[in-house]
């Protein structure tokens, strides 16, 4: 089965607001026969954390390992190299997602086609660099997922 992984943003971010987006793409990829590989996966010990915005510097390893920051690192490393292609959520971030330029990185070391969303030159991530290893850059989730799916079907 073809996998797409699902980056983008968490830091700053409420639970919900992180996972919402991802659980929609996942269903209708799913509905065409592709897997979404979601760095939230098995993380809804999360949600406990009622409305409060996750935070990169605090270590949630108390709650599960997979979420201590050599868990996360470990997991979306491997997702990040193992899919067919990445999915980059960009539009809306307020800051540069340090998280999602690693996986960026990651999966261009591997050849892998990524999409990404992002504003039109007006984007906290444009970048030449990251201009370069960006293969789709589209302004919507909608097209992303047109994107990806042209790719893997």
């Amino acid at each position: 089965m073809k996998t797409v992984y699902l980056a983008g943003p968490i830091s700053g971010l409420t639970y919900d607001g992180v996972v919402d987006w991802r659980e929609a793409v996942a269903r209708e990829l799913a509905d065409v026969g592709i897997k979404a590989l979601s760095p939230m996966r098995a993380k809804s010990y999360l949600r406990v954390r009622g409305q409060e915005a996750l935070d990169s510097t605090v270590d949630y390893g108390t709650f599960n390992c997979l979420s201590s920051h050599r868990g996360i690192t470990t997991r979306d490393r491997w997702d990040a190299t193992r899919c067919d292609v990445l999915l980059v959520h960009l539009l809306g971030a307020k800051a540069v997602s340090i998280g999602s330029v690693m996986e960026i990185a990651w999966a261009d070391l591997r050849r892998t086609p990524i999409v990404a969303t992002m504003n039109d030159k007006l984007d906290v991530h444009e970048h030449g660099m990251l201009n370069e290893c960006i293969g789709f850059r589209v302004p919507t989730l909608d097209e992303a997922v047109d994107i990806v799916k042209a790719l893997l079907l």
